[in-house]
């Protein structure tokens, strides 16, 4: 039995459709989630969208031969592993494919079993190349790492541009995905990164006391202001102000924040001189700032002037891919010895929905490293989530026998009960044929 526990997403390109009904449901029946394509074009259009972990691609297509797709699915994601499908007497173009940059190819009729095998083994190629990707970001990075998906890609790449220019930032996504490690990343990478990075947590503050922890005051402006106290903005003079959470900061005070980016100029509370400050503006939230707009509890002249550089950083469960990468990273961190653990924990961790994100799986893997003290992690360190994603497993087991039996009464009814025409189009032996239905015990066998 083989069962995919980790999502991946596969594309199969073949202009047959009998050969794209049957390899969906057989490989959504492992777990996969499956994309297909009649052609070279519709597959390029598909590539341009996905970030696909494999690519199962047909010699003959209507528009040329799959083998012309190598360079573009290299192109679109460089450690993806791709099967080429040719016939019995095409083993010239299989070879011209592999040294093209295929990772394995097969011949027809395919087995389906055959094909599980040949998936997962190419999938593990890919698992290889990404392992070897992030041990060459880990280095590069340092403290700060993200993730290899082309998702996260995306947002580093507007991250850069950010970088190299001085307006405001707004980053986008739920609680835990590291909006506040990604502002700090952009200030440590621009030329701001002598200047100091003040952060302000808005849920924190209501009202004057965010106003006050803002701007400061002048003593005497209300009854406990004893001093002159500076306020944020001062200290983040020639550095970046980051404010977490700033659909979280109320009306009153989001009409005087927009005068203060617009000029840098502001007042301390109870005092009369304009002071400056030439700080480096950079927000982040967890919600829909359009919707709070129209909810009418967020500015809308303010969030025109938030978003010139809006990233958004997707939910754990969205960049999979990312879940190996971001382990080794937090082991590496952790100082642990044992950075290769066990494939069952990591296909574990990575069928996990983490609706914590990356704060979830950092805090998980530093309290495993914790329970293990110096010895190798096994799922008695991982209390509690281990029994979640053992359950979803068995939950899933058996459902790839009811996807192949549905699949040959299928073939069956389409050829009128012919058993040899019925092999030839599920891509079997008619002898595996007679096999499976006696093992479904089929009143025709």
């Amino acid at each position: 039995m083989y069962t995919s526990v980790m999502k991946h997403d596969i594309l199969i390109i073949d202009d047959e459709q009998s050969v794209l009904s049957l390899f969906t449901k057989f490989l959504t029946g492992l777990n996969y989630a499956v994309t297909t394509a009649p052609s070279l074009a519709a597959a390029r259009e598909r590539l341009a969208r996905t970030d696909f972990q494999a690519v199962i691609i047909d010699q003959y297509l209507p528009d040329g031969k799959g083998v012309e797709l190598i360079n573009d699915v290299r192109s679109a994601n460089p450690t993806a592993a791709i099967v080429m499908i040719t016939g019995q007497a095409d083993i010239p173009l299989a070879v011209e494919a592999m040294q093209k940059g295929a990772d394995n190819f097969l011949t027809k009729p395919v087995q389906l079993k055959e094909l599980a095998v040949f998936l997962e083994k190419s999938l593990e190629v890919v698992s290889l190349r990404r392992l070897a990707q992030t041990s060459d970001l880990l280095k590069k990075k340092g403290p700060f790492f993200f993730g290899t998906s082309a998702a996260m890609g995306k947002a580093l790449e507007i991250a850069q541009v950010a970088v190299e220019n001085d307006g405001p930032v707004l980053i986008t996504g739920e609680t835990g995905v590291g909006k506040g490690v990604l502002a700090r990343w952009i200030h440590e990478s621009s030329n701001r990164r002598k200047g100091a990075f003040v952060e302000v947590s808005c849920p924190s503050f209501r009202g004057e006391l965010l106003r006050s922890e803002l701007y400061g005051h002048a003593k005497g402006s209300f009854t406990s202001a004893v001093q002159d106290q500076p306020g944020l903005l001062e200290a983040a003079d020639g550095g970046t102000l980051f404010l977490d959470e700033i659909g979280d900061m109320d009306l009153s005070i989001q009409a005087q924040f927009l005068k203060v980016i617009e000029d840098r100029t502001y007042r301390r509370l109870g005092d009369t001189r304009v002071r400056k400050s030439d700080f480096r503006l950079i927000c982040a939230t967890n919600r829909d700032l359009q919707a709070e707009v129209e909810a009418g509890r967020f500015r809308k002249d303010l969030l025109f002037r938030l978003q010139v550089l809006p990233i958004h950083i997707p939910p754990l469960r969205e960049r999979r891919d990312d879940i190996p990468p971001l382990v080794h990273h937090f082991l590496a961190a952790c100082d642990y010895q044992y950075r290769d653990i066990a494939h069952g924990i990591m296909e574990f961790l990575s069928s996990y929905s983490w609706p914590g994100n990356i704060r979830e799986l950092r805090y998980l893997i530093e309290r495993a490293v914790l329970l293990a003290r110096g010895k190798e992690l096994t799922a008695q360190h991982f209390t509690g989530l281990w029994d979640t994603a053992q359950a979803d497993q068995a939950a899933s087991q058996g459902t790839i026998d009811v996807m192949e039996s549905d699949a040959i009464q299928n073939a069956l009814k389409q050829c009128g009960g012919n058993v040899v025409k019925a092999a030839k189009l599920l891509g079997m032996s008619q002898a595996t044929l007679y096999r499976r239905l006696k093992s479904m015990g089929s009143a025709d066998v």
